[in-house]
Order: structure tokens, then C-alpha cells, then sequence
């Protein structure tokens, strides 16, 4: 379910019977990625290192297919140190078969499922777009805070790969991954509003004139595959867990992987010559 949406991959947790095995899947609940994180991992497969849809789609499988395999080692590391306990059978019971009753369906549907969803996201997005506002709006000097904060990350977004308006806009799209590609457009242009992404050919010019190399599209696709969960799913783990402590682990534990991923891929790149 994390595939379709983070939140509701946490929420569909409920089902594992022991607690302990529950709180592994809601902590590595954030490797797959979501429908939020597709579009740019599609653009990056398709365009940076693919020279047709089928070799687009077969590198984006291999992404994906990734993406499982963090989420084994990190259950498997999680299971070995701080939750480390017996395994248990999972046994999940077919209920017995009923005619559906539509009415009750689409009320639980609705009210109990996507306005749930949905209230938790505007909770956070409503504030969260007024920020991105003033940081792009608002002017230090002869630029605007957006712009500083850009040169400022840029060291350490350098290290990991990246550079500062990539990881700004990643630390920005907290309330919502689908915001990463128009704030980079935004951080590149430096426009005041988040600019829409229709023509990606002009998208991949303009990320090539602000030097984006091989290296900086690969450490891109892995640091939006591993990295902290949007904000409508820091709400749900919480909710589900009713603990700051493993809301906070959630959010460091694929941070971690990607960190440690981006310095490994950008040092190899360095090596062959790619960064």
C-alpha cells in the first residue's frame, strides 16, 4: 500500500497482530515510494539514463526493486538490534463472504479513510505553502531568503551529490513529495511562485545549465527514494504509535540510508570520473 501512499501503507499496518513486528513495518513503510516521489523518479530513469520508454521502465523496475530490498535490510537491521525478538507466524483469516452494502462502503470510504487523509495533509500544507511564499518573496540584500538558504546547504548538498536547491527543496516538500520538481524549477529560475513542470525536455536543459551531471541525477533518484516521510505520514505514524520517539526514528531511519547512499554513490562517480 506504501506504494500508492505512505500514509495509508502506515494505517494498513494494523493488521499484524504482534506489536513488535507492526512497528518494523511502520518504520520501513517509507522505502517504497509513493505516487508523490514517481514522477520524479520517472523523469530521471526516462531522460538521464534512458534512451527510450523501455529502457526508462526497465530502470525504474530496477528502482523500485531497490527500494524492497532497503526495506528488507532495514527490517531485517531493526530486528536484530532495537526491536529484536521472536518471529512470529503471520495468519491472516479470510473473513466469511458478504453481499456489500454500498451505502456503508462509501461512508467509510469517504469519512473514515480520505477526509482522514486528507485533513492531516491540509494541517500541514495550508502553513507550510505560506512559508514557501515568504522564503521565495522575501528579500535579504539583493536576494531573497530562498536564494540564501540555497548557498548556504549548498556545501553539504555538494558532498552528498546534490547541491542547495536540491536539498532545499526536498527539505520544503515535507508537506508533500510532489513538490520537489516545481521547487527546484522555482530555485533555478529564482521566480517567486513554484512553477509547473509540463515540458520536461525544457526541464532537463535547464537542470543541465545549472550543472546537473550523470552523478547528480543518480544521487537525486536515491535520496527520493531514501529520505524522510512527507508530513501526512509523520502524523499517521504518530498517530498510530503515540510516540514522538518513533515518529522521530521513522523519520531518521530512511534518512540515514540515503544520506549514507548519496556519499557512497557520489564518491564512487568522483573515482570514475562522473561527478
Amino acid at each position: 500500500m506504501g506504494f500508492g501512499c505512505n500514509a495509508c501503507g502506515v494505517t494498513g499496518c494494523r493488521i499484524i497482530d504482534s506489536p513488535r513486528e507492526r512497528l518494523i513495518a511502520i518504520l520501513t513503510n517509507t522505502f517504497a515510494p509513493c505516487n508523490g516521489r514517481f514522477p520524479l523518479l520517472i523523469f530521471l530513469c526516462a531522460t538521464f539514463f534512458a534512451g527510450n520508454a523501455a529502457g526508462g521502465a526497465l530502470l525504474l523496475t530496477a528502482v523500485i526493486a531497490g527500494s524492497v530490498m532497503l526495506t528488507l535490510v532495514a527490517s531485517r537491521l531493526l530486528s536484530a538490534t532495537v526491536l529484536k525478538g521472536v518471529p512470529s507466524s503471520f495468519t491472516l483469516e479470510l473473513p466469511p463472504y458478504r453481499a456489500p452494502q454500498l451505502g456503508q462502503v462509501i461512508v467509510r470510504s469517504v469519512l473514515d479513510r480520505t477526509l482522514f487523509v486528507l485533513g492531516r495533509a491540509a494541517a500541514v500544507a495550508a502553513p507550510a505553502g505560506a512559508l514557501i511564499w515568504l522564503l521565495a518573496n522575501l528579500q535579504i540584500g539583493d536576494a531573497s531568503v530562498f536564494a540564501h538558504l540555497t548557498a548556504w546547504l549548498d556545501p553539504a548538498g555538494r558532498l552528498l551529490g546534490l547541491d542547495g536547491v536540491i536539498l532545499l527543496a526536498f527539505l520544503l516538500a515535507f508537506p508533500a513529495n510532489e513538490l520537489v520538481m516545481p521547487l527546484i524549477v522555482m530555485g533555478y529560475l529564482a521566480t517567486g511562485t513554484i512553477a509547473d513542470v509540463t515540458d520536461l525536455a525544457a526541464f532537463r536543459t535547464l537542470l543541465l545549465a545549472n550543472g546537473w551531471t550523470v552523478c547528480t541525477a543518480l544521487c537525486t533518484l536515491v535520496f527520493a527514494v531514501a529520505h524522510w516521510p512527507c508530513s501526512t505520514t509523520c502524523l499517521t505514524i504518530w498517530k498510530e504509535t503515540r510516540s514522538v520517539r518513533w515518529t522521530l526514528a521513522a523519520v531518521a531511519l530512511p534518512t540515514a540510508f540515503g544520506l549514507a547512499l548519496c556519499l557512497a554513490v557520489h564518491g564512487m562517480c568522483t573515482l570514475l570520473g562522473l561527478a
